[in-house]
């Protein structure tokens, strides 16, 4: 059966059925999601119960799978699932229980909701990300996801002329600053910063799109608290309504998106619930500008 798209929005979103993620993926179904992936950025498939092992594999069908935030960060602190390959993304502890409040695990999804694209911080970046539900809880903890491409088209020209040419620099530990997270200084440096033109080029649609996050920690040429400033302003355009889409998670969704065009946040939940997700991603292959 083909893969069956139902758009959510026009060039935004699609519901992807007809195609079992679990199985050995063909060529056909590949190439039909990469170029679903390329016009609405994010896609949304029901009913994928997968193992952290097949959800490897459908992975690997899109490129090499990123394991550097795990091995770098991630995995000193726990590994639940022991393997470097997926992320635990949950308020789960090591040993399976509900983490409490205090608990890094449970301060690290916290951190998960600013607007951010994941890997914006890395000189190679991540293209796809692949998040599948394994629970979900009653109250919020909703995914949301922003168009870079909307984002740009609909900016006024004054802005787009000022960040026509600017660049940002981009630091993985910008928002855990924010919150006062009690990081050692081997986490805050695991990732050097990483140098990204505000505005970019999504290579498989050819449309331009604005590319700033909440790890924007300047922009070069402009004074620190003025380029700050700027990259608020920028990520709250980026946030209009018009330009979001919230997924509401159930066990068993997988959402795959492209993080060339899109960003995305995690919305509050009570704690006290148990929410577990799996996430693999893969790599891109366009570096960044490298920092000095």
């Amino acid at each position: 059966m083909p893969l069956d798209l139902e758009p959510v929005g026009e060039e935004f979103v699609a519901r992807a059925t007809g195609v079992d993620l679990a199985r050995l993926l063909g060529e056909q179904d590949r190439q039909a999601i990469v170029a679903a992936c390329d016009r609405y950025a994010v896609l949304v498939f029901p009913g994928q119960h997968l193992t952290p092992e097949e959800l490897v594999r459908f992975g690997n069908a899109f490129g090499e799978v990123d394991t550097t935030l795990q091995k770098k960060l991630l995995n000193h602190v726990q590994n639940r699932l022991g393997m470097d390959t997926v992320t635990d993304i949950s308020n789960v502890d090591a040993e399976g229980r509900v983490a409490g409040p205090d608990h890094w695990q449970t301060i690290t999804t916290v951190g998960n909701r600013f607007w951010h694209s994941d890997g914006s911080y890395k000189d190679l970046p991540i293209r796809y990300s692949i998040l599948n539900a394994v629970t979900a809880v009653e109250y919020g903890g909703e995914t949301q996801y922003a168009d870079l491409r909307a984002a740009y088209d609909s900016l006024d020209d004054v802005t787009r002329d000022l960040i026509a040419d600017k660049v940002g620099v981009f630091w993985s530990h910008n928002t855990r600053d924010w919150l006062k997270i009690p990081d050692t200084e081997a986490e805050r440096s695991a990732f050097p910063k990483a140098r990204w033109p505000l505005v970019r080029t999504h290579p498989g649609s050819g449309r331009k799109v604005l590319w700033c996050d909440s790890k924007v920690w300047a922009i070069e040429g402009m004074p620190l608290p003025e380029g700050r400033a700027l990259a608020h302003e920028l990520i709250e355009h980026i946030g209009r309504r018009e330009h979001v889409y919230s997924h509401k998670w159930q066990p068993g969704d997988l959402v795959m998106y492209d993080n060339r065009a899109t960003v995305h946040r995690g919305r509050r939940f009570i704690h006290s619930e148990r929410r577990e997700m799996r996430r693999v991603e893969t790599t891109d292959d366009v570096h960044s500008l490298g920092y000095a």
